[in-house]
């Protein structure tokens, strides 16, 4: 059905008019077109590329019983020290980690990601900063950004604001996944450190920091203890990828068979820090001591400490120097900790998990309390 005529005496209305700028949008997908290209995975071959409705990829081949893990995630209010900075090339970073850092402690092999850019008014040039962290980002993760959407909604942000999604896919053999059901008493607690807060507790951080009646910062201050570096460059540290050393972990299961292999679980610290995300990786029969002195607490955390914060108030809402806790077979203990090294990590031992004393009792206890 063609749309009704338009009335002579009525003025001209255009989507532009609306604030929906269909050009910008345009030329915002052509300056990223060759960024997407970077992540291709060989899976992708032959299969419709970016401009599509939707994305496509094949599986790869050596799964006996492919199992698909997918999860989704923000960025939060990290994204408005980005905006006060006028930096917006790493967020993206921070997205991509959020969602494969989840992926990850299920023992799956990220495929693919799908990001999802919400604003006011579509600024080419701001999409394309964008779009080049989640692409570095992806090559980190070794997965491929398969597609995604840029939504210009006018009157539903602020003038230059903005807000990131992600949504991540991966696979893993089912015989090989990882978590509570495979951890037991007498596993290894290893951590692998932080680049910094990632992206979680930014509404308290930047309460303890920038706010007057507390530390009263600017984002271009120097850091107290942070080696020159200033607030807005510690609040911006993109959050680390691991999967560098879950693929090393993975390569040295992959000569076990599944019931021998040395990762039986890990926990991504994220949003409910240290006293809520380790735990997600126990059955209800187990608990975890840690032993956090072996864990050089980050300049950022101790000023937010010094503002007032409690050492549980830190714990439950930031890593407090720590990204991932991997539960280890302690017979595989020693080769562990080499692929660890060799992949680049700095591995940290924590302690052991333990029988739980009761069912009310703590699942994460501290070494000294």
């Amino acid at each position: 059905m063609n749309p009704p005529s338009h009335p002579a005496d009525a003025p001209a209305l255009t989507y532009r008019d609306a604030g929906v700028d269909i050009d910008a949008g345009n030329e915002a997908v052509r300056r990223i077109r060759n960024l997407v290209a970077k992540t291709h995975r060989p899976e992708q071959e032959g299969l419709d590329g970016l401009g599509g409705f939707a994305g496509l990829m094949a599986l790869p081949a050596g799964f006996a019983e492919p199992v698909l893990v997918s999860c989704t995630d923000g960025v939060g209010t990290k994204l408005l020290v980005a905006i006060a900075l006028d930096r917006h090339d790493t967020v993206g970073v921070d997205l991509v980690a959020m969602c494969v850092n989840d992926l990850l402690v299920t023992g799956a092999q990220p495929l693919f990601l799908l990001d999802y850019i919400a604003t006011g008014r579509v600024r080419p040039e701001l999409v394309e900063s964008l779009v080049r962290g989640v692409v570095d980002g992806c090559v980190q993760a070794g997965a491929s950004l398969l597609g995604g959407e840029t939504a210009e909604l006018p009157g539903m942000y602020q003038d230059g604001h903005y807000d990131l999604a992600a949504f991540a896919v991966g696979v893993v053999d089912r015989a090989r996944v990882r978590g509570p059901q495979a951890v037991r008493a007498g596993d290894i607690a290893i951590g692998l450190r932080s680049s910094g807060l990632h992206s979680n507790g930014y509404s308290l951080a930047r309460k303890a920091l920038l706010s007057p009646e507390h530390a009263g910062l600017s984002l271009d201050a120097a850091l107290p203890g942070g080696a020159g570096e200033t607030v807005g460059d510690a609040l911006l540290e993109p959050t680390r990828i691991y999967a560098p050393a879950f693929s090393a972990l993975r390569s040295l299961d992959a000569r076990v068979a599944p019931a021998e292999q040395a990762l039986r679980g890990a926990a991504h610290i994220t949003g409910g820090g240290l006293l809520e995300n380790p735990q997600r990786a126990l059955a209800d029969s187990l608990a975890v001591e840690l032993d956090l002195t072996r864990v050089p607490l980050p300049p950022i955390i101790t000023c937010i400490s010094d503002q007032g914060v409690a050492p549980a108030e830190l714990r439950r809402t930031f890593n407090c120097g720590l990204g991932m806790i991997l539960y280890v077979a302690p017979e595989q203990r020693a080769p562990a900790l080499t692929a660890l090294e060799r992949a680049g990590e700095a591995p940290i031992e924590l302690g052991r998990v333990v029988p739980r004393e009761s069912p009310s009792a703590p699942q994460v206890r501290f070494a000294g309390e």
